[in-house]
């Protein structure tokens, strides 16, 4: 008897780790059919499925990775905006007053926007939290068009910006499934 309590028993354990690649694989198609809902598919993948958290994420936990990544990216943005205010570059005052311009957009993504995303998400109020992950990234490309001549944070705009898009879009999808 105890023999056949042993066998079911590691039965049932090769059939539960059998199933396990299936769950995960379900997971990334949702993390698929997800991006494929958003402009930038390539940077919703590459986002999401770098992020150890979504490999069992809902919809609503995938908007808020993007979210993360949409301070981070933020941050990361604000952080060079603060170094070249300190090095050289900024001694043109056209180009001191573009990147300080900057570096008030970012802090209002950083400190305004994303805190109000995720308290909305909290909260359960799609609509505000798309809104605020739109402002962001009408705040990024306002710094692009601040530069009188190129502009040092082209690509960092962009991704900021694309993110910002990209978190928006997840959003509404969960908006869209919520409403009646």
């Amino acid at each position: 008897m105890k023999n056949l309590i042993v066998i079911i028993f590691a039965f049932l354990v090769c059939q539960a780790n059998a199933f396990r690649p299936i769950l995960l694989l379900g997971n990334q198609n949702l993390i698929e059919r997800t991006c494929k809902q958003t402009p930038f598919y390539d940077l919703c993948i590459w986002s999401l499925k770098s992020n150890p958290e979504s490999r069992d994420a809902s919809v609503k936990k995938l908007a808020q990775i993007m979210v993360d990544s949409l301070k981070t990216k933020a941050t990361e943005t604000l952080d060079l905006i603060d170094e070249l205010l300190q090095d050289g570059l900024a001694l043109d005052p056209e180009m001191q007053k573009a990147l300080t311009s900057c570096a008030e957009r970012y802090n209002v993504i950083i400190r305004g926007d994303v805190p109000e995303i995720n308290e909305a998400l909290k909260t359960g109020d799609y609509k505000f939290a798309a809104k605020g992950a739109n402002d962001a990234a009408i705040e990024a490309n306002s710094c692009e068009i601040e530069f009188p001549t190129k502009s040092p944070l082209t690509d960092m705009n962009r991704v900021v910006h694309d993110v910002s898009v990209v978190a928006a879009s997840i959003v509404k999808i969960i908006q869209t499934k919520f409403s009646f």
